[in-house]
């Protein structure tokens, strides 16, 4: 009899270890609206721009150059193989987009 009700209470309990409760998860999904670029010549990206460029990328190349309505720039630039993209401002302040 006490083998039986032993084995009742192992039953029983190992049925609250399963039945634990699993924390919720919640799923985001974020959409970034990017203002239009539209290309412009190397030669008419600012001065301060290219400052900025030299200091913080140095040995970069300044492949495109992207410009929107908020005077802001797409910069793609590459070193060797690997390619990179930059926003900046046109005083030449990096911007994290």
């Amino acid at each position: 009899m006490k083998k039986l009700i032993l084995s009742a209470a192992i039953v029983l309990g190992s049925f609250t270890v399963n039945a634990a409760v699993l924390p919720a998860v919640s799923i985001s999904q974020s959409v970034f609206a990017q203002s239009e670029f539209t290309e412009v010549a190397i030669d008419a990206v600012p001065a301060a721009v290219k400052s900025t460029l030299e200091k913080s990328f140095p040995n970069t190349k300044l492949e495109k150059a992207y410009k929107n309505e908020k005077n802001e720039y797409k910069l793609e630039i590459s070193s060797g193989e690997k390619k990179y993209t930059i926003f900046t401002d046109a005083s030449g302040n990096i911007i994290k987009k």
